[in-house]
C-alpha cells in the first residue's frame, strides 16, 4: 500500500481507504454486512496496510460506526477513523442538521459508538440552509479545542458554498475545513470542473467517495439494466447517463483484459492516477470483493491507457449535477436514516 499526504494537515493516508456503508444489519438492502464479518474485512484491510475509515452517524441507525468501531479493537490507534455530521439521524425536531447543539451531541454519540476518546476526521454532510454558517464553524472549532475531533471537512458541498465557509472560518480564526470526501468517477467527473480546483486552491485533502458509481463501474450492469445484485435498484446514487455508461464500462472491459485485472480495479486504479486525490474509498459486502478492489493499487496505466479512459466523459457543464438530486432526495436518503 502507498500513501500520500491529507491536504496539508502532515497526515499520510493510504491511497484506498475502506468505506462502510455497508456495514449493518436488518436496516434496510444496503446493510450486508455482520459483525463478524466486518471483524475479518477490517482485518484483512489492516494488514494490506490501509489506515483509513470512513462511516457516518446516519449509516443504519448507527450500526456502522458500532461495528466498525469493535472490528478495529485495540488497533484504533493505528488508523484514521473519519466520519459524518449533519444527517437527520432521528424523528426528533433537532436530531439533524448543521447547528450547535446537534453538531456537539453528534459527535459525543458518535466516539461512544465507536469506542475512542476521539474521532480523527469529522466530516459535515451536507449544506444546512436552516443554520448561520458561523454556528456551525464555532461548533467545530470548539469540539477540536476539546480534543474530541482532530480535524474537520465537508461532503459534497457546492463549490461556491464551500469557498464561502472556508473564508469565513479563516476570518473568524477558527479551525478551517481540512479535507473533502466527494462523489467522483469515470463516470461522474463534475468535481474536475471547480471543487476539485477548489480542494487544490485550498489545500484540501480530497478523499473520494463512490469511486464505482454505486456499483455500475464493475460492469455488472447491462445494456438492458439487468444486474447480478440490487445495490443501484435500493439506492440509485450517483445517477448514470446509460449511454455514457455503458461506453465507459466497454472501454473498461478492454483495459481491464489487457492488464488481467477487473473493470472495478481499472476504474479505480484511475482515480489513482489524478494528482490531487489524497484517498480512495472502496466499499464491500464481502471479504472477497474487498480483496479485489484493494488489489487495485497494483495496477499501473500506461499513458495510452489514461488516455483513452480520460476521453471517454467531457467535463460537465454547470447544469449536469443531475446526481446531487438523487443524493439529496429525502426518499432515497431514508435508506440510511432510522424510522
Amino acid at each position: 500500500m502507498k500513501y500520500r499526504a491529507l491536504g496539508r494537515t502532515g497526515l499520510q493516508v493510504s491511497e484506498l481507504g475502506v468505506g462502510t456503508l455497508t456495514f449493518g444489519r436488518g436496516a434496510g438492502a444496503l446493510a450486508k454486512v455482520d459483525q463478524p464479518t466486518a471483524d475479518r474485512m477490517v482485518h484483512r484491510a489492516l494488514d494490506a496496510g490501509v489506515n483509513l475509515f470512513d462511516t457516518a452517524d446516519n449509516y443504519h441507525a448507527g450500526q456502522s460506526e458500532e461495528i466498525l468501531g469493535h472490528a478495529l479493537g485495540e488497533r484504533r490507534a493505528d488508523v484514521l477513523v473519519s466520519t459524518k455530521v449533519g444527517g437527520r439521524v432521528s424523528n426528533r425536531v433537532n436530531s439533524g442538521g448543521l447547528s450547535y447543539a446537534h453538531i456537539v451531541a453528534s459527535c459525543e454519540t458518535s466516539a461512544q459508538r465507536l469506542g475512542t476518546d476521539w474521532i480523527d476526521i469529522l466530516n459535515v454532510a451536507e449544506p444546512d440552509p436552516q443554520t448561520p454558517f458561523e454556528e456551525t464553524a464555532r461548533a467545530l472549532d470548539d469540539v477540536v479545542r476539546r480534543g474530541l475531533v482532530r480535524y474537520v471537512g465537508f461532503s459534497h458541498f457546492p463549490a461556491w458554498e464551500a469557498a464561502l465557509a472556508i473564508g469565513s472560518q479563516w476570518a473568524h480564526n477558527l479551525r478551517p475545513f481540512s479535507t473533502i470526501v466527494q462523489y467522483y468517477s469515470l463516470v461522474g467527473r463534475e468535481a474536475e470542473r471547480d471543487v476539485l480546483p477548489l480542494a487544490e486552491r485550498a489545500g484540501l485533502g480530497v478523499i473520494v467517495a463512490s469511486p464505482l458509481a454505486g456499483g455500475f463501474l464493475t460492469g455488472k450492469y447491462d445494456r438492458s439494466g439487468g444486474t447480478i445484485e440490487d445495490r443501484r435498484t435500493a439506492w440509485p446514487f450517483p445517477a448514470v447517463d446509460a449511454t455514457t455508461g455503458h461506453a465507459v464500462t466497454e472501454t473498461l472491459r478492454g483495459v481491464s483484459h489487457e492488464l488481467d485485472a477487473t473493470p472495478a480495479q481499472v476504474a479505480i486504479a484511475w482515480l489513482l492516477t489524478r494528482p490531487v486525490v489524497s484517498s480512495v474509498l472502496i466499499g464491500a459486502s464481502s471479504i472477497r470483493q474487498l480483496y479485489e478492489n484493494i488489489r487495485a493499487s497494483e495496477f499501473t496505466l500506461t499513458e495510452d491507457h489514461q488516455r483513452r479512459l480520460d476521453a471517454l466523459v467531457a467535463v460537465p457543464t454547470p447544469d449536469s449535477d443531475a446526481w446531487r438530486a438523487v443524493f439529496f432526495d429525502d426518499d432515497v436518503l431514508d435508506e440510511l436514516r432510522l424510522p
